[in-house]
């Protein structure tokens, strides 16, 4: 893991393309990540693989490393958790139907909001899905239309004033239980780490009973090294993490222009990476 400015030869191994919520290309991520200096990255696109493998591709072009991966919608406890899978298959196991049932209730959601945001901001449902290649549809890209519409001047501040859940056009997202998504990773050959556990936009950290519930349903990391973690909440999610054998990993959470995290601000040891690649079935 590494600070700020100091991303050279880690992988970033949580990154956002246009096939989610973020502004670029895996291709463009790949070019943005040799730039930089990073070892490689993965691709970690929202109930999604489909940028797979053009990320592929263009990473074997630029002579740097990729890691498949993606980041899964889930709940624990009553409480938002993302999941990360790293190196599965998703054709194998029941992983496919429940990400296909997961994006039906995120298109299902979508529109309802937009139908309630478009009551007192002039925007439609075709601007809100208009962005190139955008396959998994949620609140980013309602910010983005009232942005483009001149309502706000960026995504984070539609999100501060619009769509926060306590705003009156939000609405709960439908997730998989956390400990279930940890299954089918695990069932469809991949390994599962815990996101950004001290984020904070969430109400509270990840607790330690939750990690030690988490680690025996098979979780194998946390992303200890985020920049949306929260210093003064971490010391006992890294405490828990170590007692628990789950090992530690860094991302920014790239979105492109769709957020303030910088390609590789936080990354991962390429040894870690090595590790990961040993026990899952679609390694690179």
């Amino acid at each position: 893991m590494t600070i700020p400015g100091a991303a050279q030869h880690g992988f970033d191994l949580h990154t956002h393309s246009v096939h989610s919520d973020g502004t670029t290309r895996p291709e463009e991520i790949a070019a943005e990540a040799a730039a930089a200096g990073l070892a490689g990255f993965a691709l970690t696109d929202h109930d999604t693989v489909d940028g797979w493998d053009e990320a592929r591709a263009a990473a074997a072009q630029h002579g740097i490393g990729f890691l498949p991966g993606i980041e899964i919608t889930t709940k624990h406890a009553g409480r938002s958790r993302h999941l990360l899978g790293y190196g599965l298959d998703p054709a194998a196991g029941e992983l496919l139907a429940a990400l296909a049932q997961v994006r039906r209730h995120r298109l299902e959601r979508a529109r309802e909001m937009v139908r309630r945001v478009s009551a007192d901001y002039a925007i439609t449902w075709d601007a809100v899905v208009g962005a190139e290649d955008a396959r998994t549809v949620g609140r980013p890209h309602i910010a983005d239309a009232l942005v483009l519409a001149g309502y706000f001047p960026d995504r984070s501040t539609a999100f501060e004033q619009v769509l926060h859940p306590a705003s009156p056009y939000y609405i709960g997202t439908y997730a998989i239980d956390t400990t279930e998504a940890i299954r089918l990773v695990r069932a469809a050959g991949g390994a599962a780490v815990l996101a950004h556990p001290a984020a904070f936009r969430q109400r509270a950290a990840t607790a330690p009973h939750e990690l030690a519930e988490l680690a025996a349903a098979g979780l194998w990391g946390v992303e200890l090294a985020h920049p949306e973690n929260r210093a003064d909440w971490m010391p006992p999610i890294e405490a828990a993490a170590a007692r628990h054998g789950l090992v530690g990993t860094g991302a920014s959470d790239y979105h492109g222009a769709g957020k303030p995290n910088r390609l590789g601000e936080r990354s991962t040891d390429p040894g870690v990476v090595e590790r990961l690649r040993g026990i899952v079935t679609t390694p690179r």
